[in-house]
């Protein structure tokens, strides 16, 4: 580095060294730093500026107006407050002395369309067809869109019911529906989609998959918000289950843990938006564990059942059962002597 630039940098570490001093005592908050090696100190103002010069490269990572797009951290508690909307009796809310359902409901639901406003404004900025409105525009163009999500509420709740009783009637170790709504890392994540779903379905950029990738890192199951899903949709455990954009589910699906709902071939890279890549699973339909059903002209016929650890890439007629066959497992007994069986072991 130019010694004039390391000399701005030791004078913007020096400023930064006050504002963190200031941190420190208001928050009391350390960083270690006064644990840290003479020798790491003398090299941190270098460190710092090469980080920083690092930014001026123009590249997607280099942004830096954080101001201008949603803010994850809001949408995860408007999140934690559409569940509070949706099953209100089951949260227990500090605010309120007495609980009374419609003071809750009308407290969550007006700072819900608060910050949901403000979150959509932001996300707006990345819609082509509207990028460089006014602000005003922009705006008005939010409410809108708050106000036709949250009239869809009562809709959402009633698929949600319908998704509780089915995975109350699906799981034999389900203890209650009251069960469900409080631990299923299903139910949480088929609600997140639901909301999502909406949003998406208005054309509002990024935030859906926000919210839908929290309940991905939340609950291991990644379900995008373009996927179309009907009612009393089931996931059983849920780890490692992808249902991809453009994948279409029936009514009565049943997915357990590790199943894919995915993509033929993404060769086609950026052409491929806007087709249908993903399957389409009828109703009545039960996929097992580790099956990977994968490619836009895929049908997967009504009442079929698809076995564990199947790899399907065409359609099958209704009321198909599919498995895998000899798939041979091999066990090396204490001494030494190689037994060979099947899959049924």
């Amino acid at each position: 580095m130019a010694p004039a630039a390391l000399d701005a940098a030791k004078k913007e570490a020096s400023f930064t060294k006050r504002n963190l001093n200031w941190f420190h005592n208001e928050t009391g908050i350390k960083t270690g730093k006064e644990n840290m090696s003479t020798y790491i100190q003398e090299h941190m103002a270098e460190i710092i500026a090469d980080i920083t010069a690092d930014y001026d490269k123009g590249r997607a990572i280099d942004k830096q107006d954080i101001f201008s797009r949603p803010d994850r951290y809001q949408v995860r508690a408007i999140i934690d407050k559409l569940n509070r909307i949706v099953y209100a009796g089951y949260y227990a809310d500090r605010t309120y002395r007495i609980y009374n359902l419609a003071t809750a409901i009308a407290a969550l639901t007006e700072d819900v369309a608060y910050n949901l406003q403000k979150q959509i404004a932001l996300a707006l900025h990345f819609d082509p067809e509207i990028r460089g409105s006014s602000c005003a525009a922009l705006q008005a163009k939010a409410e809108e869109y708050t106000v036709h999500f949250l009239k869809k509420l009562p809709e959402i709740r009633a698929y949600l019911d319908k998704d509780v009783e089915a995975l109350y009637l699906g799981d034999p170790a389900a203890e209650s529906k009251d069960a469900v709504v409080i631990a299923y890392p299903g139910l949480f994540a088929i609600s997140v989609q639901r909301y999502a779903h909406v949003l998406y379905q208005l054309g509002v950029p990024i935030l859906p998959r926000v919210m839908t990738e929290h309940a991905h890192s939340r609950t291991g199951i990644d379900i995008n918000p373009g996927a179309n899903i009907g009612e009393y949709f089931f996931i059983d455990h849920g780890t490692g289950v992808v249902v991809g954009e453009t994948t279409d589910i029936g009514n009565h699906v049943k997915l357990y843990q590790g199943v894919t709902l995915g993509a033929l071939s993404t060769r086609e890279e950026r052409g491929l938006v806007g087709k249908k890549r993903h399957p389409t699973i009828e109703d009545n339909v039960t996929i097992y564990s580790g099956a990977s059903i994968l490619g836009g002209d895929t049908v997967i016929g009504e009442g079929s059942i698809i076995g564990g650890n199947v790899f399907l890439t065409r359609s099958i007629p209704a009321g198909t059962r599919v498995y895998a066959v000899d798939q041979e497992l091999r066990f090396n007994g204490v001494s030494g002597e190689l037994y060979c069986s099947g899959a049924g072991i």
